[in-house]
């Protein structure tokens, strides 16, 4: 039986307030992903898909090849941490979207990335 491979993605946000300019409606998040490979056999990530959605829910989608210009190899038990940004328009926001995959017998498949909070510290009570 296939081994299929398994990836667990969690990501952490922090606002970026130095970079962020809230009277021109400009709120700079950074957010660090760890994909870790938990299963026997090495993975490699080939690309991206995000859906950014702003607090008056206007969605942004992005796509493309890999992460911060890479498209790491994965190896059985191993991890790879990234950070990178986002600019939304409103101090509330949410991240979500997939990683497509390849195993080492070249099977493509996708990692799901759960949905994660864009906000400003000083919204939350």
């Amino acid at each position: 039986m296939l081994d299929s491979p398994r990836v667990c993605v969690q990501v952490q946000s922090v606002y970026i307030e130095s970079q962020s300019s809230p009277d021109e409606e400009r709120f700079v998040f950074a957010y660090t992903v760890t994909i870790r490979n938990l299963g026997r056999s090495p993975v490699q990530l080939l690309g991206r898909y995000w859906l950014i959605t702003n607090g008056n829910g206007r969605e942004t989608e992005v796509q493309g090849e890999g992460v911060v210009g890479e498209q790491p190899h994965i190896a059985a038990g191993s991890e790879f941490q990234y950070t990178s940004g986002a600019v939304i328009e409103t101090p509330l926001g949410t991240m979500e979207g997939h990683y497509h995959m390849v195993d080492e017998q070249g099977n493509k498949f996708s990692v799901a990335i759960p949905v994660f909070r864009l906000c400003v510290p000083t919204l939350i009570h």
